[in-house]
């Protein structure tokens, strides 16, 4: 069966469909194809929100676009922080990293992924849905990894005897100019931060950001800046993975 009969089988079968929503162009690309294919009765946009981490305004585009769109919007929220997160895993084993990194992403499970699952069951329990399709705007353009991600699977590890989870990752194919262009042709404009010159976007200072996004994000945040130095400087570890203070990299 093809990735768009069983697509069509999950809509006809009444699948809950999950839209992440990040509130960059990816998430907001996606939405937008989405909504071409799926009933708006079997489509909820979540965002996991990250506090002062994430980029102002990534919260608020991801609801306008679902309240524009007449979707459920729900807001999904980690009991930490990332700096609380890196405070407590130096206090408990300062022999290791206290950051994330590209291996170990607790930044991903903890702070959006177990969130974000945990208001998708209660979604589901409260409406009557069995079947959850989780959607992410992953594309293979974004890097080697992403390139060999399975496009649509059934996820395993999450499924279980009440609720069936499928993962799918609709713009995979798709190119960074048609993504924009697909915001544009729907009348939408992306996050300001591209405007700034941002070339994704995520938290204001990500682990495995470029040094032009890390340098736009200080221009935009100093305050914020500040904050991860110090806890730089208190750990003694560095934020990001190729283990250059980040003051350095900002430079």
């Amino acid at each position: 069966m093809t990735e768009q009969l069983t697509i069509e089988s999950l809509v006809g079968d009444g699948a809950l469909f999950v839209s992440n929503h990040s509130g960059g162009k990816d998430s907001q690309a996606m939405l937008i194809k989405l909504l071409e294919v799926i009933p708006p009765e079997q489509l909820i946009v979540v965002h996991a929100s990250l506090g002062k981490m994430e980029w102002p305004g990534a919260l608020e585009l991801a609801q306008q676009q679902a309240k524009n769109a007449g979707l459920p919007f729900i807001v999904a929220r980690a009991r930490k922080t990332l700096l609380e997160m890196v405070e407590r895993r130096f206090q408990n084993r300062p022999e290791v990293p206290s950051w994330p990194s590209a291996s170990t992403r607790q930044c991903t499970s903890d702070l959006k992924r177990n969130p974000i699952q945990r208001e998708v069951r209660a979604y589901a329990k409260a409406n009557g849905f069995k079947t959850i399709v989780n959607c992410l705007g992953l594309r293979a353009q974004e890097s080697l990894g992403r390139a060999k991600r399975q496009t649509f699977r059934k996820n395993v590890a999450d499924s279980n005897s009440v609720l069936t989870w499928f993962e799918w990752l609709p713009i995979h194919d798709l190119k960074a100019d048609k993504v924009f262009s697909t915001i544009s042709a729907a009348g939408q404009e992306p996050h300001y931060a591209y405007a700034l010159g941002n070339d994704r976007l995520s938290c204001v200072f990500c682990i495995m950001a470029s040094r032009n996004d890390l340098r736009n994000g200080a221009k935009q945040h100093p305050e914020l800046l500040e904050e991860y130095a110090y806890l730089e400087k208190c750990t003694g570890y560095t934020m990001h993975m190729n283990r250059i203070p980040i003051r350095e990299l900002v430079a």
